[in-house]
Formats: C-alpha cells, sequence, structure tokens
C-alpha cells in the first residue's frame, strides 16, 4: 500500500493527535502496509526531549499506539473496500534502551495473533540500527458510539 493507512480513513475520523491527516497540531505517522508488515518512519522533534539528547517516552508510546492501530487497519484490509478504523484495547511498551534526540527512528510491526475481531500487533521502534522500543497493541473495530457527536 503506498498511501498511508492513516490517510484511508474517514475525514472524519482523521484527527488523531498522532497519525491524523486532519490534526495540523499532530504527529502525522504514516503507516505503510508491505503485506507482511506496517512500515513507517518519524524523525522526533527538539520538543520531543525528555533530557537533554533523549525523546520523551510518552512520544514513543504514541508512535507505538498508532503505527499498531493503523497495522491493524491494514491488515484486516480487503482491496477495493474502504480502510476500517480500528482503535486501541489495550497498550503495553517496553523501553529497552535510551531512545536518541535527532536520528530517524524506524518503525516496524506486524501482526502477533488475531481473535475475533482483536488483532494484537507487535512493534519495533529502532534509531542508529538498534530496537530502543517494544510494544504491544490489542487493536479492535471503532465502535460505532465513536462515530457518534
Amino acid at each position: 500500500m503506498s498511501t498511508p493507512v492513516q490517510h484511508c480513513y474517514g475525514n472524519d475520523f482523521s484527527h488523531c493527535y498522532g497519525c491524523g491527516k486532519n490534526n495540523p497540531a499532530g504527529l502525522h505517522i504514516e503507516t505503510h502496509w508491505n503485506g507482511q508488515e506496517g512500515q513507517a518512519v518519524f524523525t522526533p522533534r527538539p520538543e520531543h526531549i525528555a533530557v537533554p539528547g533523549f525523546v520523551y517516552g510518552g512520544l514513543l508510546a504514541s508512535l507505538v499506539d498508532c503505527h499498531g492501530v493503523g497495522t491493524a487497519a491494514a491488515s484486516v484490509s480487503v482491496p477495493g473496500q474502504s480502510v476500517p478504523r480500528y482503535v486501541t484495547a489495550s497498550l503495553h511498551v517496553d523501553f529497552l534502551r535510551p531512545t536518541p534526540l535527532g536520528p530517524e527512528l524506524t518503525l516496524r510491526a506486524w501482526v502477533k495473533e488475531q481473535r475475533g475481531r482483536k488483532v494484537v500487533i507487535t512493534v519495533e521502534i529502532s534509531a542508529l540500527g538498534s530496537v530502543r522500543v517494544r510494544g504491544e497493541v490489542v487493536a479492535v473495530p471503532m465502535p460505532e458510539t465513536m462515530g457518534v457527536e
């Protein structure tokens, strides 16, 4: 999929701080699906600092969250149909080593398992050639009640 998964969501559901194309202040995470895994890159900005030289853990958790949900949606998508909107039911993040502020981050995600409507996604964030963060997202189809204003 050459178009980012998040750009395939309906406009009414594209305001997410992490990945919403309609959020001018957002992070604009873009997940690309190659048929086996979700791939993305992200370069933290200076304001994403934790302590000098390192990325804030909350930002890294947001990257795991949005990239995981995007990968879940892509993994169940049917060509020629709209991409379903998934949301996070559970998020677990392990910070394996400090993540340097400055270098581009590489995000990879793949389906660990699918249980009914739930899709369990493993996400890794790497910098400078080593995995810095590993997370797991349990994603579920967006409840209809979330579409009510």
